[in-house]
C-alpha cells in the first residue's frame, strides 16, 4: 500500500492538464513533504485547521481546491501564513492544489459532478475563461423539472438552503453551473438560453440581472458547491494507487 509522490503528481497533471489554464494561483505541488504517500487527505481550502486535522490523520499528502498561494496576495509571509506552513512542515505533509482545472474537469470536476447529481441528460461545456471552459450547461432530462423541485434538489445536494432569486420559468430545462465565485457568468448563461444559473456566491447586481432576463439565480454557497471535485479526486487516487483517503470537512457558511 502506498505510492511515490512523484507518481501521484504525474497522474494529477495528466488528468487535469493545469498548463492549459490561465489561473489565479499555482496548480500542483505547493509545499513538498514526504516522498512516499500512504494516506491522502482532501479538503476545500488551505487553512490552519485543515492542516492540523490532516496531521492528526497522519496524512502524507493534502489535496485542496483553494491552495495556500494566490496572485493577488502579498508575497511576504505574515504570522498567520507562517503558522500555516509550520503545521505542514512539522507534519511533513505535501500540499497540492488544483483550482480551475478541477472546476472544469468533465468527470471529476465540481461542475460536472453537480450536473450529474441533478440528473442532467447532456453536459455542454460553458463559461469561457481565457480560451477554456470551466463550467457546464446542464440539459435536464425530458422536458425539465419544476423550479421548486430544482431548488429542493440543490438544497439536498449541498446540505444548505440556497439563496434563490426566483425569476425564471416554472419548468427548468437548462441550468448553467459554475461553482464557487462564478456569478459573473450569469450573463453567459442567459445568452446560452439557460432557465436557471447555479453558482456559489451571489453578487449584488445578480438579482436585477436575473429578474430582467427571466432566469432563476441560485447561490448555494462557495464552499458547499466545491466539496465535490476534491473529494472525488481523492477517491480516484485512493483507488488508483491503493491509498487511504479521508475527506476533511471544515464547513464555511459562505
Amino acid at each position: 500500500m502506498g505510492a511515490a509522490l512523484a507518481d501521484i503528481l504525474a497522474e494529477l497533471d495528466r488528468m487535469l492538464e493545469p498548463d492549459l489554464f490561465q489561473d489565479y494561483c499555482p496548480n500542483g505541488l505547493q509545499v513538498p513533504g514526504r516522498e512516499e504517500v500512504e494516506t491522502v487527505a482532501t479538503g476545500v481550502s488551505a487553512q490552519l485547521e485543515l492542516f492540523e486535522r490532516a496531521a492528526s490523520e497522519h496524512a502524507d499528502l493534502l489535496l485542496v481546491h483553494h491552495g495556500a498561494f494566490w496572485d493577488a496576495e502579498p508575497r511576504a509571509l505574515d504570522e498567520a501564513r507562517k503558522r500555516r506552513l509550520k503545521a505542514l512542515f512539522d507534519a511533513d505533509i505535501s500540499l497540492v492544489a488544483y483550482h480551475l482545472p478541477l472546476d472544469a474537469h468533465h468527470e471529476l470536476g465540481n461542475n460536472a459532478l453537480i450536473g450529474r447529481a441533478l440528473e442532467a441528460e447532456i453536459l455542454e461545456p460553458f463559461a469561457h475563461h481565457h480560451g477554456r471552459t470551466i463550467g457546464f450547461l446542464a440539459h435536464l432530462l425530458g422536458d425539465g423539472i419544476p423550479a421548486p423541485e430544482l431548488f429542493a434538489r440543490i438544497h439536498e445536494l449541498t446540505g444548505r438552503e440556497p439563496l434563490v432569486f426566483d425569476a425564471g420559468p416554472p419548468l427548468v430545462r437548462r441550468v448553467g453551473i459554475v461553482s464557487g465565485g462564478g456569478a459573473d457568468y450569469l450573463g453567459e448563461a442567459i445568452d446560452a438560453g439557460a432557465d436557471a444559473f447555479l453558482t456559489g456566491e451571489p453578487v449584488e447586481r445578480a438579482m436585477a440581472q436575473a429578474r430582467e432576463a427571466g432566469v432563476h439565480f441560485i447561490a448555494a454557497g462557495h464552499y458547499a458547491t466545491e466539496t465535490f471535485g476534491v473529494r472525488a479526486l481523492g477517491d480516484h487516487l485512493a483507488q488508483r494507487f491503493e491509498l487511504r483517503h479521508v475527506f476533511l470537512d471544515v464547513p464555511n457558511p459562505v
